[in-house]
């Protein structure tokens, strides 16, 4: 079997191709620098995949038709984790990767004829947050974007857009879509292994640097986490598995509340950990503050990630026990994502089980985790 992925180079991507390639799937990268292509494959041997089974096609999100000029192997499923993420991004610098980029990713699948397995995220699942900032889900060429972009942020903004409108065009055309909904993405279960990219390394940064003296909310918020190697499985099942919901929401629901991160954090960091809360209104306040954002390493868009709602992940939790994937410790990975941020082991990882093989999982529960 044949995917096609785009984003094989960033983090996920990374996993996702060793999850793959352990399995002796072949991985198409998409990628704007083929000549990263030796690099790429070195990092998933040392995940434990195959390097060896990953070929680049040169391309490029933002270029018309993906920029795709070479004739296109046989491809099984398209697999599109690629995006521009940054924050304090504007919708000019992310629109034509993020939208455009998706949207022709889309057309691809439809062209091949094969299954489009689409990462968004979790904050999809909140009604609410949506209809706050003027999205209708159902309609999205009614929605001010424009709005929403101010509101939002450029990069979340635009990963709704381009969700919605895929999901759109997905169902104009009867493509086979699966989308895969994240939560933040934590480290590797087994080693703590984690990108300096991504939000959770820059909270761990944060909270060393004593720049997280007040949690953020309130007692009930939390961050909503997923490991980075479990996160692989589960889009690894949604490009090849038989009977898989239009929607996997791939968060845990064990997740503890932010002030226990922080706590558990901490205590792996040797710091002191912090005790009293900030409103969240507040702290948006604050961050408006020109300068201030870049003084502390925090920006505003980052704090729609913080949550009080729980989620409702009964589909995927029955997909992934039909699949036979266990779901991590989340504690034990967070403990673990310290630990890796401590001894910055960023340089020499060691070498990883697959995806799906994790000894400390736990199986994953049956009820309405809601």
């Amino acid at each position: 079997m044949n995917l096609l992925i785009t984003g094989a180079t960033g983090f996920i991507g990374r996993h996702l191709c060793a999850c793959l390639t352990a399995r002796n799937y072949t991985v198409v990268a998409l990628m704007r620098r083929p000549e990263d292509l030796p690099e790429l494959r070195a990092r998933v041997d040392r995940l434990g995949g195959n390097g060896d089974l990953i070929q680049a096609l040169p391309g490029d999100l933002s270029a018309p038709g993906l920029g795709i000029s070479e004739p296109l192997p046989h491809v099984d499923a398209v697999i599109h984790l690629g995006a521009r993420f940054a924050w304090q991004l504007t919708r000019k610098d992310v629109y034509m990767a993020n939208v455009e980029g998706s949207l022709s990713v889309a057309e691809l699948a439809r062209r091949l004829n094969c299954r489009l397995v689409f990462i968004s995220g979790f904050m999809l699942e909140n009604l609410q947050h949506l209809n706050q900032l003027g999205i209708a889900p159902a309609s999205p060429e009614q929605t001010n974007w424009q709005k929403v972009y101010r509101r939002a942020g450029a990069y979340e903004a635009s990963k709704l857009e381009a969700a919605l409108k895929v999901r759109l065009f997905a169902e104009q055309t009867s493509l086979d879509m699966v989308e895969v909904q994240p939560a933040t993405v934590a480290g590797q279960s087994q080693t703590g292994e984690l990108d300096a990219a991504q939000p959770l390394y820059q909270l761990l940064e944060n909270l060393s640097r004593g720049r997280l003296a007040l949690v953020p909310g309130t007692p009930e918020h939390w961050l909503p986490l997923t490991t980075v190697d479990h996160l692989a499985a589960v889009i690894a099942a949604a490009a090849i598995g038989q009977n898989v919901p239009e929607r996997l929401l791939c968060l845990d629901p064990d997740t503890p509340t932010l002030q226990q991160v922080l706590a558990m954090a901490s205590g792996s960091l040797g710091i002191e950990a912090p005790r009293r809360f900030i409103p969240l209104p507040m702290l948006r306040a604050i961050l408006s503050i020109p300068g201030v954002p870049k003084l502390v390493n925090t920006y505003p868009e980052a704090l729609h990630f913080i949550q009080a709602k729980r989620f409702d992940t009964t589909n995927t939790e029955r997909f992934l026990e039909r699949q036979g994937l266990l779901r991590p410790n989340i504690v034990s990975a967070i403990e673990a994502s310290a630990y890796w941020y401590q001894k910055q082991r960023i340089s020499n990882p060691p070498v990883m089980r697959p995806c799906g093989e994790n000894t400390s999982a736990t199986p994953t529960p049956h009820s309405n985790e809601g």
